[in-house]
């Protein structure tokens, strides 16, 4: 592999919507938010957003298994009240810079 270039290994989750989501998430959506953005500022969370069409959303992790990572998901509060109905969760290696792995 290119020296300029490394792998780093996370877990992408789809968390699938409920069919009623886009009116049961409104009383937590707040909460959602800014847990995922305190997430972020941490460097757990690299990304995460949700499909235009409320079908689902994706979450890039950084963790150091699959359970850790499902963990983060289970937590939220749109898995705890029904906003989120499965999670479907697939390891991905996330191109970077070596740089960028030293800075974790």
């Amino acid at each position: 592999m290119d020296q300029d270039v490394a792998l780093e290994p996370i877990f992408v989750i789809e968390a699938v919507y409920a069919p009623d989501a886009a009116e049961t998430r409104k009383p937590v959506r707040a909460e959602h938010l800014a847990r995922m953005a305190a997430l972020r500022d941490q460097g757990i969370v690299i990304e995460v957003g949700g499909f235009a069409d409320v079908s689902a959303s994706l979450i890039l992790i950084r963790a150091e298994s699959e359970q850790e990572a499902l963990a983060v998901a289970r937590q939220d509060v749109y898995m705890q009240h029904g906003v989120w109905v499965e999670l479907k969760i697939k390891a991905f290696g996330r191109v970077v810079r070596p740089s960028e792995l030293a800075a974790r």
